[in-house]
């Protein structure tokens, strides 16, 4: 007898809808009204996306925060070290995911990273808290660690190093930026007969706007 377990939630959706004449043809314009419309409805975290990457060998997929969108593309930071930066050095292509199941709305991207200037990065990172900072230092992100006390031992003495001084951003932190050639935007319907708008970008900066079937 098979233990595979069926999960049978399902919802209904059908508080919104996407039609062309609301939309637009400006997608990062569009995301930039659903992102505020996330943020107003009171989600917790409606800057947390999924970034997948492609290694070597597989594709990984994580939850990282945005930091900053504009019509370039979105913005996200980490250790440089990182398998995440590892898996764009070798492969720049990206795919992200934004889920606002309040909003019954999801938004899918896909693109190209490219590290952010240097300054760009300096000026983010002044602006996070102190913990966070020394954080960076202290952490070989996705390196293993022996337990949970070398690590807290190792941050401790970072704390102690930089005691009385401003905590400089490390040469191996700095962040991405993803440059959309692609973006999907879905708004859940009813009957399963959701809105998937699709928008591509073309090379002198317009979007070429298709409706996809549910």
């Amino acid at each position: 007898m098979s233990d595979q377990r069926h999960v049978h939630h399902r919802s209904d959706y059908g508080s919104n809808r996407l039609l062309e004449e609301d939309a637009g043809m400006d997608a990062m314009a569009l995301f930039g009204r659903w992102f505020s419309d996330a943020e107003a409805a009171g989600m917790p975290e409606p800057h947390a996306m999924s970034l997948a990457t492609l290694g070597s060998l597989t594709i990984s997929c994580r939850i990282v925060l945005l930091r900053a969108f504009d019509a370039k593309g979105f913005v996200f930071y980490t250790n440089q070290n990182s398998r995440k930066a590892m898996d764009l050095e070798r492969d720049p292509r990206a795919a992200l995911t934004f889920f606002w199941p309040q909003l019954e709305r999801q938004v899918r991207i896909e693109g190209r990273a490219e590290t952010v200037a240097p300054e760009e990065a300096d000026i983010y990172f002044a602006t996070r808290p102190r913990e966070t900072q020394v954080g960076a230092w202290s952490s070989d992100q996705s390196r293993p660690v022996e337990d949970r006390k070398t690590l807290e031992d190792r941050y401790a003495r970072w704390v102690e190093r930089f005691s009385g001084s401003e905590v400089p951003r490390p040469l191996h932190w700095g962040g991405y930026r993803v440059r959309p050639v692609r973006i999907e935007f879905w708004q859940g319907r009813p009957g399963r007969l959701h809105d998937r708008l699709a928008f591509e970008s073309l090379s002198d900066g317009k979007w070429v706007r298709v409706r996809l079937q549910p």
